[in-house]
């Protein structure tokens, strides 16, 4: 029987509210909340208490393919190059080497423990190849673990752009079992094309983007949020239809956008994180309900073995191998190897080959979710105990954010300075964002007609604003060019 739209809504809103109250037990347990968002999901589904019918899995992979998108989008915004410059190498060898080394070991041993052909075997080994950053660090900031040698951006750097390869291996391998005419071979060609577009896509729109917020002027500051969700969805949507992979154009686009500077950027920066997390806890709660646990019970011990298989022999391997060139130490690695969590990427590949009526499709699919599951509990629930167990841990500490929307570099060191604005300067006329201020330097106040302005990025300057400067002392010598010469064409 079809629910009526008052009474979806009311199931949709209560479980909303009660994964949001569950993930304060997950903080205080260790847990992340995904475990909880599931498993919420599950209960509130057609063999649970709630009893809640659901069954489609196509709307289920829709869903949690404009889900991943967000969250990708959401993540790249959060990452700061700096930070993932120095690890750029290491963390695309193991998003690209070390997801195929995992699905070869995976699927040799799929072949000859659980009698799946060697493609079959393969496609379980991609699906469940790619690792979950949100449900990692949701962990180690809860329980306060720190990670030396730049072991945090590594993880976090592998796990938001390793999705794209296991998304690439998923659905070439899922084409290979529907047309057995197809080979091995022709995934590389396929592979060139699809990253090649996805990463130009992504660029580009990353740099549209940044000239599009603060060209725009839009009157209305709630406009904002909904123009970077359309380019955001015209990204993914557009190097799709190019034949790039949208997964990795939608990344990238977060990362270039997020590393530039551009108005209300706090602001936009916490919306999509909200809806990032809104995205993750609706795709949970949607491969909940897609679920049947009576099904997952003849599978349970297979299951259990591929997880086991995964966490102690395929993952270390993998980084092992795609890290064998790097100074890390073996303590190092393997602490990278036990961080790789499983999260809800898997779940929604599974749904790949189950749509396109690949044989042993519901197997795999069931296998996959008892491998997350088991990973989660595993590995999600040790990771504070590992990292003091390979002594990898550092102490803690707390990033300090400034409350302006345009956020530069400032430091302790930085000093003041007050600069009028002469008619000819090439400030004048011009927003804060657009007239190149140094990382280093800060408008702290513009002075006009006798009042003070508290300005944002947006915020256009005028011949004869005084304006109060912070930054460091070689930042203020290039500024001063910007506030008082004019550029001359020679």
């Amino acid at each position: 029987m079809a629910l009526s739209l008052e009474l979806t809504l009311l199931i949709g809103a209560l479980l909303l509210i009660l994964s949001i109250i569950a993930s304060k037990a997950s903080l205080r347990l260790g847990v992340p909340a995904l475990l909880f968002f599931i498993a919420i999901g599950m209960l509130a589904g057609s063999e649970g208490p709630g009893g809640i019918p659901f069954s489609d899995a196509g709307a289920a992979q829709s869903l949690g393919v404009i889900a991943l998108a967000f969250i990708l989008f959401s993540g790249g915004l959060d990452s700061d190059w700096r930070t993932f410059r120095p690890v750029l190498g290491k963390g695309m060898a193991l998003a690209n080497v070390g997801v195929i080394i995992s699905t070869l070991l995976v699927g040799a041993f799929a072949t000859m423990v659980l009698g799946f052909s060697p493609i079959e075997g393969m496609l379980l080994g991609a699906i469940i190849s790619s690792t979950d950053a949100a449900a990692v660090f949701g962990v180690m900031r809860t329980r306060e673990v720190a990670l030396r040698d730049n072991l945090e951006p590594l993880i976090e750097l592998e796990s938001g752009s390793n999705d794209p390869m296991a998304v690439f291996l998923t659905i070439g391998l899922t084409g290979i079992l529907m047309n057995p005419a197809r080979s091995l071979f022709d995934l590389v060609p396929m592979f060139v094309l699809q990253m090649s577009i996805g990463g130009l896509a992504g660029y580009a729109m990353g740099r549209l983007m940044t000239v599009a917020i603060n060209r725009v002027r839009l009157s209305l500051e709630g406009l904002y949020p909904a123009l970077t969700i359309g380019m955001m969805l015209l990204t993914y949507s557009g190097a799709d239809l190019l034949g790039g992979n949208g997964f990795l154009a939608v990344y990238i686009a977060g990362v270039v956008f997020g590393n530039s500077d551009f108005i209300h950027k706090r602001s936009l920066l916490r919306f999509h994180d909200g809806v990032a997390w809104l995205m993750q806890i609706t795709m949970f709660l949607a491969l909940g309900l897609l679920v049947f646990p009576s099904r997952l019970l003849p599978v349970a011990g297979d299951g259990l073995l591929v997880a086991i298989f995964l966490i102690f022999v395929a993952r270390p391997l993998s980084v092992l191998i795609a890290l064998a060139f790097s100074k890390l130490d073996l303590a190092a690695k393997l602490m990278v190897a036990w961080a790789g969590l499983r999260g809800a990427v898997p779940i929604i590949l599974a749904t790949f080959p189950l749509l396109a009526g690949v044989p042993r499709a519901d197997m795999i699919f069931n296998l996959v979710f008892f491998s997350v599951l088991a990973s989660v509990l595993i590995q999600g629930t040790t990771i504070a105990y590992m990292a003091r167990l390979l002594r990898v841990n550092t102490i803690a500490g707390h990033d300090f954010h400034y409350p302006q929307e345009f956020v530069p570099q400032v430091t302790l060191s930085s000093r003041l300075a007050e600069l009028t604005i002469t008619p000819d300067a090439p400030a004048a006329g011009r927003a804060v964002v657009e007239i190149g201020l140094p990382k280093g330097a800060l408008v702290v106040l513009v002075t006009r007609d006798g009042e003070g302005i508290v300005p944002q990025g947006s915020t256009v300057l005028q011949a004869g604003d005084r304006v109060l400067l912070l930054g460091e002392r070689a930042d203020l010598d290039t500024v001063w060019n910007l506030f008082r010469t004019t550029r001359r064409n020679n």
